[in-house]
């Protein structure tokens, strides 16, 4: 960990819904003083380590949830006035004598603290970037309230350790030396630590297990949980659950989308629609379940003008939108997927994309009552569209295109692409989420006869036939 000249400081840039806000309380609970005897940490791994007795409930700390705004906040001055009040109101009830004087600056308090009693403070700031997102507060006021960090944090000597949370990083918003001593790690570029930033397999199979002696009767599987909130990647390329939707889909019993949009997410959403180096294609081809090469750093929508593919695409992974490993962009997991139909179905915006997906259900109708004749006008449809990639030059670009056409066939069916499941035999299973409905199974052919499609499933899935059919 990086050192300023005091003290160490170090920012976790964080997806959202990834549990920021949980570690920064984690670790203030840990470090904080208190009155209690007992301890929350005494049955965790970290009892048995040399420093648990040295540093559990021995610091001074203070923690600043930097979202929160006061009741009917309209400007940079509310906001930043009830953070610093807040603080000088709790130094004074802590060092009544010391911290008395309102008129004085917050840092200048804190260091008469410091020199009279040589206390010194671990700072937890959560949220650091949260005023990034609010309408009301101009750029020349976020330059502000950089310098106000900047006061209060650098190279003071008050300051043990300063440890912030967010999602975006630090050296893209301040632009000079504010706060140039922060060393940031994230969990899509950032190996150490990238583990710890999601729920892995086993923590989950040992939640699960927890859930299976609690309730009577299990709604869901171990594996209906993996593939509803499972496969987004760290930098080491280890498979991490979305921790919030785990323990709610556990806590409720049941396997929904808690997924929520943002601000952020709108904002992504108007580079999306303006097809931008054609991210609006790639909307085909990511519902799919394809991987889109890029490269990524670290942008965010929120103060920063996206003007590059590869821009949109780092944003979208940390607001969580896509995720990341090898080179590659993709949706991790069902949950995901879902928002992407649900974007693709009501955004009339996205042109062609969504004039095709709202074609999808008159299609699985069609196919139900096998009225090929709808079927193929749908097909046609496609094809006359004016997106390249519905030109048909190879499977992978047909079966895009295919599942858009049946893109709200997912609420009744579970559709895998059985390449990417390791199967194989078909190009789409749809597998029916109530009992009476038909299983659908597509086979995709380029220039090939639909005699050989047909000969295909029979005899990959019917071996016996196979004689008959001959």
């Amino acid at each position: 960990m990086a050192r300023s000249s005091n003290c160490p400081a170090a920012s976790q840039y964080v997806k959202s819904r990834f549990g920021k806000t949980v570690m920064a309380a984690m670790i203030a609970a840990f470090f904080g003083k208190t009155d209690a005897q007992d301890s929350l940490f005494d049955n965790l791994i970290i009892a048995n380590t040399a420093a648990y007795t040295t540093h559990l409930h021995k610091h001074s700390v203070i923690y600043i949830d930097l979202s929160r705004t006061p009741e009917n906040c309209c400007s940079y001055t509310d906001y930043i006035t009830r953070i610093a009040n807040g603080l000088k109101e709790d130094l004074q009830n802590e060092f009544p004598e010391l911290a008395s004087d309102n008129t004085r600056s917050l840092w200048d308090i804190l260091q008469n603290i410091y020199e009279k009693t040589k206390t010194r403070f671990l700072f937890i700031l959560d949220e650091w970037d949260a005023v990034f997102h609010m309408s009301f507060i101009t750029q020349t006021e976020q330059s502000k309230y950089l310098l106000f960090l900047k006061n209060l944090l650098k190279d003071q000597i008050y300051a043990e350790l300063v440890y912030m949370t967010g999602i975006l990083p630090i050296a893209k918003y301040s632009s000079g030396s504010e706060l140039n001593m922060f060393v940031e790690y994230d969990m899509a570029l950032s190996q150490k630590f990238c583990e710890h930033f999601g729920f892995l397999n086993t923590e989950v199979d040992r939640l699960y297990e927890i859930y299976q002696n609690t309730v009577k009767t299990p709604q869901f599987t171990r594996e209906d949980l993996s593939r509803w909130y499972d496969g987004y990647r760290t930098a080491t390329g280890k498979k991490l659950y979305n921790p919030r939707s785990a323990v709610l889909a556990l806590t409720d019993q049941q396997l929904r989308n808690y997924w929520t949009s943002s601000g952020p997410y709108n904002e992504i959403f108007y580079y999306i629609k303006n097809n931008l180096d054609s991210i609006r294609d790639d909307l085909i081809l990511l519902t799919s379940g394809e991987h889109i090469r890029t490269s990524i750093g670290q942008f965010a929508a929120s103060g920063m003008e996206l003007v590059t593919k590869e821009q949109i695409y780092s944003a979208m992974v940390i607001y969580v939108l896509l995720t990341y490993y090898h080179g590659e962009v993709f949706i991790p997991n069902k949950e995901l997927m879902d928002k992407y139909s649900e974007l693709l179905l009501t955004k009339d915006s996205l042109g062609y994309v969504y004039r095709l997906a709202k074609k999808s259900e008159k299609m699985l109708q069609a196919t139900l009552t096998f009225d090929t004749k709808t079927m193929e006008e749908i097909l046609q449809f496609a094809h006359d569209t004016e997106s390249p990639i519905l030109s048909y030059n190879n499977e992978t670009e047909l079966s895009a295109v295919v599942n858009l056409c049946y893109l709200s066939a997912r609420d009744s069916y579970h559709v895998e692409r059985e390449d990417q499941a390791g199967k194989g035999f078909v190009d789409f299973i749809f597998y029916p989420r109530r009992e009476y409905l038909d299983c659908i199974l597509l086979e995709l052919k380029v220039d090939s006869p639909p005699e050989e499609a047909l000969w295909q499933i029979k005899k990959k899935l019917c071996p016996p036939l196979e004689r008959q059919i001959g």
